[in-house]
C-alpha cells in the first residue's frame, strides 16, 4: 500500500507549493495529486513540481475531460511524464454541469462516452499511432460530415515519449462511471470512500467492469482514505480532524450541484443515509450551512476517517487495505503532521 496526499488547488505561490511537496517527499509520501476547477492551471503547476522533486509521483486529480481536447490532454500528460522521469499519473473525471457549462461554456453531454474516448485517444497518442478515431463524441481527423473542412490528416506524436503506458485513473462515484474505471483504467479515485460499505455500494460495478478488463492492464488500483489524527478520544486534533471531514462532506452532500442532481448526495443515499442526505441538502440550500454540517452521521466519520488512538488508526488502515485500497490517501492533522505521516508510512509498509 502506498501513501497518497491531495494538495488541494494550486494557490498561486509556486515556491511555497514546491517546498510543501518537497517536505512530503522527504516524509515518505509516495504520490501527490492536485485539483483543478476554475483557478490556476493544474498541468503547468505539476510540470513545475516535476522539476522541483525527484521521487514523488505526481497526479492530476482531476483533469475534467471537457476542459482540453483529448490530444492536448495526452500532450500535457506526456510532457509532465517526461519532465518527471516517468512519475506522472493522469487522473481524469467529468466534473459537473456547474463547472463545465459555467466555466468552460461547453454542454455537459455524453460524460461516460467522452471519458472512454479520451482514454482511447490518449493511448493512441502515447503509442505514436497516426491519430484516427471515429467515435460518438470525437472524430479524428475531423471530416466534412462532422463539420470539418476535409483537410485534416492523421498525425502522430512528434518526438520520443518517456512511456507509452502512463497510468490513467478515473475519478468516479456513480455506478456506471465506476464500472468504466474497472474496465479501462489503471486506477479508480473515489471520494468519500467508506471501506466497510465498499462491496455493498460498488461491488457489482467493479465486478461488471473487471469482467471486460484487459488482463494485461493488471489489477485495478484504488485510492481511498481520509484525515488522520492520532490521540485519545477527546484529543483536540482528533476532534478537529473529524469536524473538518464533517464540514467537507456536508458541503458536497448539501450544496454541490442542484437539488435534483447532486452526485454526492446520491452517494450518501446509496450508503444508507437517505434521510440524513435529504435533511443536509434542505438545510444547506435553505442557508443553514453550519446546521447542515452537523447532520453528517458520526458513523460516516468513524468509518471514512482514521482518527483515534494508535490501535484504532492501525485497525482502520487494515480495513482500507482489506477493501482493496492500494493508495491510502491521508490528510495528517496534529502538532507534527510529518510525524503522523511517518507513523502511517511505517504501518502500511
Amino acid at each position: 500500500m502506498k501513501i497518497a496526499m491531495g494538495m488541494g488547488f494550486f494557490d498561486g505561490n509556486p515556491q511555497k507549493f514546491a517546498r510543501r511537496v518537497q517536505d512530503l517527499e522527504a516524509s515518505g509520501v509516495d504520490l501527490v495529486w492536485g485539483g483543478e476547477i476554475y483557478g490556476f492551471d493544474l498541468g503547468s503547476s505539476l510540470a513545475y513540481l516535476a522539476g522541483q522533486t525527484s521521487t514523488i509521483e505526481l497526479m492530476t486529480g482531476i483533469f475534467p475531460v471537457y476542459s482540453r481536447t483529448p490530444a492536448l490532454i495526452a500532450q500535457v500528460a506526456a510532457t509532465i511524464d517526461a519532465l518527471s522521469g516517468g512519475r506522472f499519473h493522469l487522473g481524469l473525471g467529468t466534473s459537473g454541469p456547474q463547472v463545465i457549462e459555467g466555466w468552460h461554456g461547453l454542454p455537459y453531454d455524453k460524460p461516460l462516452q467522452r471519458t472512454r474516448e479520451v482514454i482511447e485517444i490518449c493511448r493512441k497518442v502515447w503509442n505514436r499511432e497516426p491519430l484516427v478515431h471515429d467515435g460518438k463524441a470525437y472524430h479524428l481527423p475531423l471530416d466534412e460530415a462532422h463539420g470539418g473542412s476535409g483537410m485534416g490528416k492523421p498525425l502522430k506524436f512528434m518526438g520520443q515519449l518517456q512511456r507509452s503506458d502512463i497510468p490513467i485513473w478515473i475519478a468516479a462515484i456513480g455506478p456506471k462511471n465506476v464500472q468504466l474505471a474497472a474496465e479501462v483504467a489503471e486506477g479508480w479515485q473515489p471520494i468519500f470512500f467508506v471501506p466497510d460499505k465498499f462491496r455493498e455500494v460498488w461491488g457489482e460495478s467493479i465486478r461488471a467492469g473487471e469482467a471486460k478488463r484487459d488482463a494485461a492492464r493488471g489489477p485495478l488500483q484504488i485510492m481511498g482514505g481520509g484525515p488522520v489524527a492520532i490521540g485519545p478520544k477527546g484529543d483536540p486534533y482528533v476532534t478537529e480532524a473529524r469536524e473538518r471531514a464533517r464540514a467537507n462532506a456536508g458541503f458536497y452532500v448539501g450544496g454541490m450541484g442542484a437539488r435534483d442532481k447532486n452526485f454526492y448526495n446520491d452517494l450518501f443515499c446509496r450508503y444508507g443515509w437517505e434521510s440524513e442526505a435529504k435533511e443536509i441538502q434542505d438545510l444547506f440550500l435553505g442557508g443553514r450551512r453550519e446546521e447542515a454540517f452537523t447532520k453528517i452521521p458520526d458513523a460516516y466519520l468513524d468509518m471514512a476517517t482514521m482518527c483515534g488512538d494508535e490501535g484504532f488508526v492501525r485497525e482502520r488502515i487494515a480495513v482500507f487495505k482489506e477493501a482493496g485500497v492500494t493508495h491510502l490517501m491521508i490528510e495528517p492533522v496534529g502538532e507534527n503532521p510529518r510525524e503522523v505521516i511517518e507513523k502511517v508510512k511505517a504501518w502500511v509498509d
